[in-house]
């Protein structure tokens, strides 16, 4: 069996990429390009928070999506993905548990919140972009 130092920087990378797909495709493409801005803001309006709180969400998502699939600042945009996750969660409650249930259950945001504390602990992972070096900086060498 290879040992977690060998395998956890892949784990971290496969969680990486199917969390940065979902916060992708459900930002940008859901969002953004099935309901437009205008829609998901009215969608907010329509259900009691100000408007513009659509906007920052799927734009939020949206760039949580790309940081997590780039690796780039993945902790952070792990970090601040959980209010838009913890949100959903609260928006899905009442529905029941299962997603299937009409307007959506509560437990898939619930463990895309778990995922995301999961990813914000382990980290990028193995191939994520090095913003240091992209800039043209030196890395920073660890002492023991």
């Amino acid at each position: 069996m290879p040992s977690t130092q060998l395998t956890t920087p892949y784990a971290a990378l496969l969680l990486r990429l199917s969390l940065g797909a979902i916060m992708l495709a459900h930002g940008a493409w859901l969002k953004l390009g099935v309901f437009g801005l205008a829609g998901t803001m009215g969608y907010f309006g329509s259900i009691g928070f100000p408007p513009i709180l659509g906007a920052v969400v799927a734009l939020g998502e949206t760039a949580a999506g790309l940081a997590l699939i780039t690796g780039v600042l993945v902790r952070p945009a792990a970090l601040l993905s959980l209010p838009i996750l913890l949100g959903a969660t609260a928006m899905h409650a009442g529905n029941g548990w299962l997603f299937t249930a009409p307007n959506g259950g509560w437990e898939f945001p619930a463990f895309l919140t778990a995922a995301m504390l999961v990813q914000a602990g382990l980290g990028a992972g193995a191939h994520a972009l090095d913003v240091s070096r992209l800039l043209g900086r030196t890395p920073a060498t660890r002492t023991a």
